[in-house]
């Protein structure tokens, strides 16, 4: 992508101030964005939420990428994790031109309807990290979430020796991922290690759910000797202090230790391998899910067409039901490999 060249002018200056004014009750972050009505047709792009450690790095990604790239885009919004604000913010970019939509629906059931609206007004959709149930998208940009699971219970199952109790702190199960992850999880378990009991806590994706049930769990429990998060960004530090409140947070390879595996690969979890506090985690891409939200978000823009085979970024994009996705690679990261420099975790400020 290369620099847009955005001339100012009299009509444009009030154009933005309009949007600026509009978008405010929609949570609206201006601080990335360029002026609609530049050289390049504009993008709207939602950010999910704030309450996670993994998406605030994304967001943080996706802005230095809109500068880098001179991406020109409406101001950026945040539907707070509420799918009645996501449709809101949607509703906001189609009314101020957006000629593509990039987005990362949490409840990907209940987004439908407004993709098929989307559709009908022919404005493209990338969905990052989240797959919609339903309606049409012309790019999902995502790792493969059903390994995410796998790996976890595989690495688990060794650490464990194939017995013993581990909790799963699930993400909301009427999300792709949390399903996806879930139902991994699950089959490997049963069928790779059968004597270790797995406790399912579904949380909504929020900490203080997951730290809720994980303490009930462990009064019932205190044998537990396993703990699969499926979102470190959110669980992560809950978990770790309510450990260290019971006294069970001891350091991997001391008597006690409770084997840990998370998902999403932020500096924290990383920190927290190196302290022995935490096993491994299954490093999302966050840097490439803002690199290629972008890249396709434009291409939709340039009316280009992508068909399911290997990327020429070591991914694999696979036809899906409503339109094709970029599965992009997610590598566990341990305590072998967790100073990697190719780590995204290990790059961002």
């Amino acid at each position: 992508m290369k620099p847009a060249r955005i001339r100012s002018t009299a009509a444009a200056a009030t154009a933005v101030l309009a949007v600026l004014s509009l978008a405010t009750a929609c949570n609206r972050d201006s601080s990335a964005s360029t002026a609609a009505g530049g050289s390049k047709s504009a993008i709207g792009i939602d950010l999910p939420r704030s309450d996670s450690d993994f998406w605030n790095s994304y967001a943080q990604y996706l802005k230095k990428d809109i500068k880098s790239d001179g991406v020109n885009t409406l101001p950026l919004s945040n539907s707070q994790n509420d799918v009645t604000k996501l449709v809101a913010n949607v509703q906001v970019f189609q009314n101020t031109g957006a000629k593509a939509v990039v987005m990362a629906p949490q409840d990907t059931g209940a987004i439908a309807s407004t993709l098929d609206t989307l559709s009908a007004a022919k404005i493209p959709v990338v969905s990052v990290d989240t797959r919609p149930d339903k309606g049409d998208v012309y790019m999902v940009v995502r790792a493969d979430n059903r390994a995410y699971g796998t790996k976890a219970c595989e690495f688990l199952g060794k650490q464990l020796n194939g017995e013993g109790k581990v909790a799963e702190l699930q993400g909301a199960l009427d999300s792709i991922n949390g399903r996806d992850r879930s139902e991994a999880f699950a089959e490997c378990m049963k069928t790779k290690f059968p004597k270790i009991k797995v406790f399912e806590l579904p949380t909504d994706w929020k900490g203080d759910v997951a730290s809720a049930k994980l303490q009930s769990l462990l009064a019932q429990n205190p044998d537990l000797n396993g703990i699969y998060m499926q979102a470190g960004g959110v669980f992560l530090q809950p978990t770790l202090a309510l450990l260290q409140q019971k006294g069970l947070l001891k350091p991997a390879g001391q008597k006690g230790h409770i084997a840990i595996i998370s998902n999403d690969g932020i500096p924290q979890e990383f920190d927290a391998i190196r302290k022995g506090q935490i096993d491994a985690t299954v490093s999302q891409p966050a840097d490439l899910y803002a690199k290629y939200a972008l890249y396709y978000a434009q291409a939709a823009v340039d009316g280009k067409t992508f068909k399911a085979g290997p990327t020429d970024h070591d991914s694999t994009i696979i036809k899906i039901p409503n339109g094709l996705e970029d599965q992009l690679p997610a590598p566990l990261v341990t305590k072998d490999n967790v100073e990697d420099k190719n780590l995204w975790g290990n790059n961002i400020g």
